[in-house]
């Protein structure tokens, strides 16, 4: 293994990554993808930072911030794509949509269930060890999943089997619009180490720092020394799902006023219940508001920035304009096909 990552290759993988999301993203605004849709805008370092390890016959599962992990593994764009359409011909037959993902040729699987691809993770970890290959599973979940039972299990049970897994929690303190630390007890690390596992912190919007901390848990893993719990800190960039209305709320005033107006009018509404009840909700939703604010004003880091400027600006001009040509024509691709059919 290299002592040093590809920085062209790294920004490589990220730049296809959000390409494709945006797009995928403009398809949804324009009505051509229907329901609602997840997007890991600002998970490009962690996911490409540990993808750089694998190797053929590892596997994955993911969540349902499937786009990016589907993507820097290797499956067609244009396939994605045409799953999202409902296209017959897409990955999965047209009948997946974005939280349901699943490559055979690949080896990788998504679910939209929260926490469930700790447990699929851990069969897939099995497998391998039972076969006795020196092949690792990956599962990649927010910390919101932390608090289901399944990954709890999953740890544990990987922990006392010494399963060849890496668990990768990306940590953007929030689950759905709760922030984290408002339900999770004990902290991440002491819950991972509290069950035996081995638990690593590293900033995820960094893919140099993913990188070689991931590359540590993946030879431990391969070499029979058990599993890793890999907390990358993110940044949501976008809301929980394209147009999540906290986010509207949080940074326009207009809106802030439209919304809150109804909640104030309830306060003051003589029926319903007591008083220091519905004052309490209504401080309860500000402070969530006034959460989300404040961590979209500090939010400083792009994972793709960073990268770049860890390159020459000619080179990293290049690796964009190839990743701009690829992903236009795979989508152009994709969108003329579902448009003929």
């Amino acid at each position: 293994m290299a002592d040093q990552p590809d920085l062209e290759q790294l920004y490589l993988q990220m730049c296809r990554v959000r390409l494709a999301e945006e797009a995928i993203a403009g398809l949804w605004r324009d009505g051509r993808i229907s329901g609602e849709m997840h997007l890991g805008a600002g998970e490009e370092g962690a996911v490409v930072g540990v993808l750089a390890h694998l190797e053929p016959g590892d596997r994955l599962s993911v969540d349902y911030r499937s786009t990016p992990p589907f993507v820097a593994r290797g499956v067609p764009v244009d396939a994605i794509v045409r799953e999202l359409l409902g296209d017959p011909d897409g990955l999965d037959g047209g009948s997946a949509g974005h939280m349901h993902l699943l490559s055979r040729e690949h080896l990788v699987a998504s679910t939209g269930i929260v926490g469930a691809p700790a447990p699929v993770a851990c069969g897939f970890a099995l497998s391998a060890q039972q076969e006795h290959r020196r092949r690792v599973a990956f599962a990649f979940f927010g910390d919101g999943a932390v608090n289901e039972g399944m990954v709890m299990e999953s740890l544990n049970l990987a922990a006392v089997w010494r399963l060849p897994v890496v668990f990768v929690c990306k940590d953007n303190r929030w689950a759905v619009t709760t922030r984290s630390r408002d339900v999770l007890g004990g902290g991440l690390v002491r819950r991972a180490r509290g069950l035996g596992l081995r638990a690593v912190r590293v900033d995820g919007r960094d893919a140099v720092a993913v990188w070689r901390a991931a590359g540590r848990a993946v030879r431990r893993a391969r070499r029979g020394g058990g599993p890793t719990f890999l907390i990358a800190r993110v940044d949501r960039l976008e809301g929980h799902f394209l147009g999540d209305p906290l986010v509207r709320v949080a940074n326009d005033a207009r809106v802030l006023r439209s919304e809150t107006a109804p909640l104030l009018e309830a306060v003051r509404h003589p029926d319903g219940a007591a008083l220091a009840s519905r004052l309490r909700a209504v401080l309860g939703v500000g402070r969530t508001i006034a959460a989300a604010r404040l961590d979209g004003l500090h939010r400083r880091r792009d994972p793709l920035d960073l990268l770049r400027s860890r390159l020459p600006a000619d080179v990293a001009a290049a690796v964009e304009q190839s990743a701009r040509d690829e992903i236009r024509a795979a989508v152009a691709a994709a969108t003329e096909e579902a448009t003929r059919a």
